[in-house]
């Protein structure tokens, strides 16, 4: 997440130096050490948090578990690891739902947290869980904060109780009281109440929160903070906690430059667990909020559940065994490639996505400089073709593929671009499909449980290889290994090694294989 970037950076790259090191003296403890906490207070985490999160990483650094460890490096990152799970709350905390519908969730924060549209992807996460959600429109005095909740509401798909028309007109806690009644009386079984915010805290504020919490009795009190406020963030959640009493945190605006110190500072000041992040502008850039998975986001280690689970919202299941099948029988084509590249749109954010694959900050360039636009292009350029030529791409002659260029508003190259990638592509996949590792020219050694099958070894040695002995030494050497699955099962310490069974079945599935 951009929040942590700079954070995360440091961090690794201090965490980097440890690995050259066979054994660790006190004084390499010492270092680290200070390393992070120039770090963590850079990232504007309170001085309190720094003070025990430092204490506890070096007091177990120089404990006998470091000491005694056959990898010194990799045990203080495991240490750092946990200490970062423990700050961010060491558990990941969901709503607490009603015995008696219906659940009611209010809303507090200042104005300019982005209250109003979390509300609306609160209330699309719930829907998407089976749930009925109301949401109540109790901001009346931000200009136009009614209007904004009910566009917010259409494009959730949800319904908005706003008797008031808001702009300073009307009564915030009769109408949170009566949009409480109204959910009884439709049986929804969530309410979502939509509050006033300030420019800053003040007295009127706190006054007419807690007349809405008195008056609406709510089982859940979110406070809304934006994540690029910095230290402001552990004061303003004080106040909070002091006038409201909110049962959890929800941190807004984790995808935009801040050094990320509210997350790690608002759990340990005031006790009260992070629920729910806010990554992005559009209403599914939004997720429950688990401290492990951030904090191995931030070490840079990668977060592939929350990968595999957006994974899985996107991908149809019986599409992905279609799919696999073509790829086996040469039956891949444009029309599938088109598909594919619909449900990775579909699935959220490409950078994001690649931002949780573990060692991600090395392809930090990479994934900075891809525009996500070609992806917009390419499905521009498939459209632009008809059935027969999606199905048939060995038909696309000179004419057929002017014609798509102008269609799509590409040039040829670009056309002649993407025809070449998607044969590359095709050819990969099959070879994948079939149990092997395509050959890609530059590919270093295979990561653990991923091995070439000796079918594809006898056809790499068939491959025509150049008459120069200069050429042939500078060509890439064939990864030598076992026969056995592109997709197999890996060991402990592969990429996915420390997934359950369940979560490796669900990867099998989604990459097609299961």
């Amino acid at each position: 997440m951009a929040a942590f970037g700079s954070l995360s950076t440091r961090l690794t790259e201090t965490l980097a130096k440890l690995r050259t090191k066979g054994k660790l003296s006190a004084s390499d403890v010492d270092g680290t050490v200070r390393e992070i906490r120039r770090a963590l207070l850079d990232a504007d985490v309170a001085l309190e948090v720094v003070k025990s999160f430092t204490a506890a990483v070096r007091e177990r650094a120089l404990g006998a578990e470091v000491g005694e460890a056959l990898n010194p490096a990799q045990q203080v990152v495991k240490i750092v690891n946990d200490e970062l799970v423990g700050i961010l709350g060491g558990e990941s905390r969901p709503l607490q739902l009603a015995k008696q519908p219906p659940t009611v969730i209010m809303l507090a924060g200042l104005q300019g947290a982005g209250k109003t549209t979390l509300a609306g992807k609160l209330a699309k996460h719930l829907r998407g869980k089976g749930h009925q959600p109301l949401l109540v429109a109790s901001d009346l005095q931000r200009p136009n904060a009614v209007t904004q909740l009910q566009v917010v509401g259409g494009q959730a798909g949800v319904e908005v109780y706003a008797p008031e028309p808001g702009n300073g007109v009307g009564d915030p806690v009769k109408v949170a009281r009566d949009g409480v009644a109204e959910a009884k009386r439709r049986q929804y079984d969530i309410v979502i109440v939509d509050t006033a915010g300030r420019l800053g805290v003040d007295a009127d504020m706190m006054r007419q929160a807690a007349d809405i919490r008195r008056a609406v009795d709510p089982d859940e009190v979110l406070f809304v903070i934006d994540a690029m406020i910095g230290q402001d963030a552990v004061a303003t959640a004080k106040a909070f906690q002091e006038g409201v009493d909110f049962t959890g945190v929800v941190l807004t605006k984790l995808d935009g430059d801040a050094r990320g110190g509210a997350a790690l500072s608002i759990r340990g000041l005031t006790g009260k667990p992070i629920m729910f992040a806010s990554t992005g502008e559009t209403l599914d850039d939004f997720e429950p909020f688990h401290p492990d998975r951030m904090a191995s986001r931030i070490l840079d280690l990668g977060d592939i559940l929350t990968l595999i689970e957006q994974a899985q919202k996107a991908f149809d299941e019986e599409e992905a065994h279609r799919l696999a099948e073509s790829i086996a029988t040469d039956g891949f084509t444009l029309e599938d490639f088109l598909k594919q590249m619909q449900q990775l749109r579909k699935a959220g954010n490409f950078k994001q996505m690649l931002g949780m694959l573990p060692g991600a900050k090395g392809m930090r360039e990479a994934i900075d400089s891809f525009d996500e636009r070609e992806l917009v292009r390419t499905e521009a350029i498939i459209q632009s073709m008809t059935p027969q030529e999606r199905k048939q791409s060995k038909i696309l002659n000179g004419s057929r593929r002017v014609r798509i260029a102008r269609g799509a508003g590409v040039t040829v190259t670009d056309v002649n671009q993407l025809i070449a990638r998607f044969e590359q592509a095709a050819k990969m996949m099959k070879t994948v499909a079939k149990g092997g590792v395509p050959q890609m020219p530059g590919m270093g050694p295979m990561p653990p449980g991923m091995r070439q099958s000796k079918k594809v070894q006898k056809q790499g040695k068939q491959q025509r290889r150049s008459g120069n002995p200069a050429k042939r030494t500078a060509e890439p050497a064939q990864p030598a290994g076992a026969a056995g699955s592109a997709f197999g099962k890996p060991k402990a310490d592969g990429a996915f090694g420390e997934l359950s069974s369940t979560d490796q079945e669900a990867l099998q599935r989604m990459l097609g294989n299961g």
